[in-house]
């Protein structure tokens, strides 16, 4: 039993080197610190969501890197980082984000617990699943689009970043 937990949290170690996001300060300056995660950082302040991430926590974040944008359909980011859409790229982001600080041993404790699945609940008050596929932990969004956490336990002054495949959406 020992050794099937550590094969996933070996895997999860040798993604975050491969990931190269480091943790500097609060979320907002892991994200920051991340070449891979400069089209999040664009949202996150067209959405006016800074000081939110930079508050006191703690938080959870489950961020898309940039690659993870790029899967969107053509114009979708540039559209969603226009003024006039800023409440629905906040609500996009903050789908993102849980209340609490959730390391990779606690989402996995969570699926475990919940027999397979542990239900999320967002910032924005939507849901989000969570599951296992082999080693890996998939989060289903509200509309049955998956992505894949490939890096854990970025951790920040204020919480917990972990690095996902593609953007999850709310309803």
């Amino acid at each position: 039993m020992k050794n099937s937990f550590l094969l996933p949290v070996f895997v999860f170690v040798l993604v975050i080197a491969s990931v190269g996001a480091k943790a500097e300060g609060d979320i907002v300056g892991v994200a920051a610190g991340s070449k891979d995660h400069t089209t999040l950082v664009a949202a996150v302040k067209a959405a006016d969501l800074v000081a939110t991430l930079q508050s006191k926590g703690p938080f959870t974040v489950f961020a898309p890197t940039n690659s993870a944008f790029a899967k969107l359909p053509a114009g979708t980011v540039d559209n969603l980082l226009k003024p006039e859409n800023k409440a629905i790229l906040a609500s996009i982001l903050t789908y993102h984000v849980v209340a609490g600080k959730l390391d990779a041993a606690a989402v996995i404790a969570a699926i475990k617990t919940g027999k397979g699945k542990a239900v999320l609940t967002t910032v924005n008050g939507g849901k989000l699943m969570a599951s296992l596929k082999g080693a890996n932990v998939i989060l289903t969004d509200e509309k049955g689009g998956t992505a894949t956490v490939i890096a854990t336990d970025l951790k920040a002054t204020n919480g917990v970043v972990h690095v996902i495949d593609t953007v999850v959406m709310p309803k």
